[in-house]
């Protein structure tokens, strides 16, 4: 039998929420980003194991991030709640990609740039 190795196994300051705390949220992997927000596993299968899952399925977060709630629910420990989850935290993450876009600006002269 697969032996599992859930979360709570894993040493209190290597869990992806006390890392995020400690190094910064850029000091995590994708995986470990998603398991934060999934927030549970199954019984059984850890949520490292399950976000890893997802990602693979989905075959990275570019096509994650494309995926309807429905098709999220098709995967194995994914419900409505994860589901919406995964999806709320992909929207405002593209948000915020779209908003610094349009706050960008270029100089045409350099005139334009002795006015900032």
């Amino acid at each position: 039998m697969k032996e599992i190795m859930m979360l709570r196994d894993v040493p209190k300051e290597e869990r992806p929420r006390e890392r995020l705390v400690r190094d910064g949220a850029e000091a995590l992997s994708d995986q470990e980003l998603l398991a934060i927000i999934l927030r549970s596993g199954t019984r059984q299968e850890s949520v490292l194991q399950l976000s890893q899952r997802l990602l693979s399925h989905f075959e990275g977060l570019k096509f994650l991030r494309e995926a309807s709630v429905e098709e999220l629910q098709k995967i194995r420990g994914i419900g409505l709640t994860k589901a919406v989850q995964v999806m709320a935290s992909l929207e405002l993450g593209s948000r915020l990609v779209k908003m610094k876009r349009e706050e960008r600006f270029t100089i045409r002269s350099p005139e334009a740039e002795q006015t900032m």
